[in-house]
């Protein structure tokens, strides 16, 4: 997937916020790093458009937001809200879990974003073995004979 531009003012809040992320979000992160969580490969404080997310998987385009009790004002909320919009834009569905939902159900947390994750990801074709070819018009798909003996 290629990157979009990012500025130099954009990725060190980036930095600075991986360095200063709340007890929640390292406690998550944790939890998500290494493709702990079915091989989905997050990224933290990872900057979109104009937006830093706290943790996204872009390949099933989940964003997992962490939020602290200053997500419960009015303003904060509608902020959230246009947020959220312009990222569903893109594709993206966000979660949205509040600092307390991680320290007290980490586990719950963790199923709701793999059930997300499963929801968003395509089902994959099965490709054709290697030497197998197509089969030409009238074969079996499933056995050499199909239980059919030869002439």
């Amino acid at each position: 997937m290629p990157h979009t531009q990012v500025s130099d003012t954009q990725r060190d809040r980036a930095k600075q916020l991986r360095r200063t992320m709340t007890r929640a979000e390292t406690l998550l992160w944790r939890h998500l790093k290494a493709d702990r969580l079915a091989g989905l490969n997050f990224r933290r404080q990872a900057p979109i458009g104009t937006y830093i997310a706290d943790f996204v998987a872009h390949s099933c385009k989940l964003i997992v937001e962490v939020d602290g009790e200053s997500h419960d004002f009015e303003e904060r909320i509608r902020r959230d809200e246009r947020r959220d919009a312009w990222l569903a834009s893109r594709g993206y569905r966000v979660l949205r879990f509040t600092n307390d939902d991680v320290m007290k159900n980490l586990e719950g947390v963790a199923l709701a974003i793999l059930q997300a994750a499963e929801q968003a990801v395509p089902l994959s074709l099965t490709l054709p073995r290697k030497g197998g070819g197509n089969p030409s018009a009238g074969e079996s798909l499933t056995s050499e004979t199909d239980g059919a003996e030869e002439p």
